[in-house]
């Protein structure tokens, strides 16, 4: 990427932004130039030292810019290769209308789907989980937890949580939960979903191979059997650069006002 590096830090150099501090200007000038293309997905960003002396800032200056684009997930590092422009995600859309899991979902779009399992095994439930799934003390809850991968790229971290009279034997689930549970006939008919914005831990960030701190979605989901009784709740964690949820809506016309 030299020609265009050339180009984006010899008119940093030159251009004064409103008095903008030099990092955030640095910042913009790099992040532009991913966005229009001049540097691509996988391109080497030079060393901090070329940066500072093409801009004629200080390598302090560069490197809070190049961090903040790292936390933002423009670029990655790499311990001992440099700094470089990350791959571009191919982001997932998915509606908010209809109860699919996840292998189903990401079949219909074609997409190569694996699961790498966190934990599958029975415990004593917690308190959430006594309350939203109606358990006693001395039940145990049957918990599932899988890294879901499509197309060899991390998306999701799932955390279902079941009665262990529903799932009995949670190492013995294959590729998909809602297939397992359709073979007992527990498979859920409806969902209540909750999102919202979070920050990604450590953990949860090196699953999903992105840097700590970067914004995610944490979807909580109660599912129901068609007698109105709770099957599943589940606790999610999806990349926040992956995954788009679509709802449609519709206007309420006169006639269905004050309906239930």
């Amino acid at each position: 990427m030299s020609d265009a590096a050339d180009q984006i830090f010899a008119t940093l150099k030159q251009s004064s932004q409103s008095g903008a501090p030099l990092y955030l200007q640095l910042r913009k000038s790099i992040e532009d130039a991913v966005n229009r293309g001049l540097i691509g997905p996988g391109d080497a960003l030079p060393s901090e030292r070329d940066i500072a002396t093409k801009a004629d800032i200080s390598r302090v200056t560069v490197r809070k810019a190049v961090q903040d684009l790292v936390k933002g997930g423009i670029l990655v590092q790499r311990h001992g290769s440099g700094t470089f422009v990350a791959p571009r995600m191919e982001r997932v859309e998915q509606s908010l209308s209809r109860l699919t899991s996840f292998t189903e979902d990401m079949a219909r779009r074609g997409m190569a789907v694996r699961s790498a399992w966190l934990d599958r095994g029975l415990y004593a439930p917690s308190p959430d989980e006594m309350m939203v799934l109606g358990l006693s003390s001395n039940e145990l809850v049957a918990r599932v937890a899988r890294l879901r991968i499509a197309n060899d790229t991390p998306l999701a971290i799932e955390r279902a949580s079941l009665s262990a009279s529903v799932l009995p034997d949670p190492a013995g689930i294959g590729s998909s939960l809602y297939a397992a549970l359709e073979l007992t006939g527990n498979r859920p008919v409806r969902a209540v979903q909750r999102i919202s914005a979070a920050n990604l831990g450590d953990g949860d960030a090196r699953l999903l191979e992105v840097p700590p701190g970067i914004a995610g979605l944490h979807i909580e989901r109660i599912s129901y059997l068609a007698s109105g009784k709770v099957i599943e709740f589940t606790r999610s964690i999806y990349r926040g650069d992956a995954y788009d949820f679509v709802a449609e809506l519709r206007l309420t016309g006169p006639s269905e006002e004050g309906r239930p």
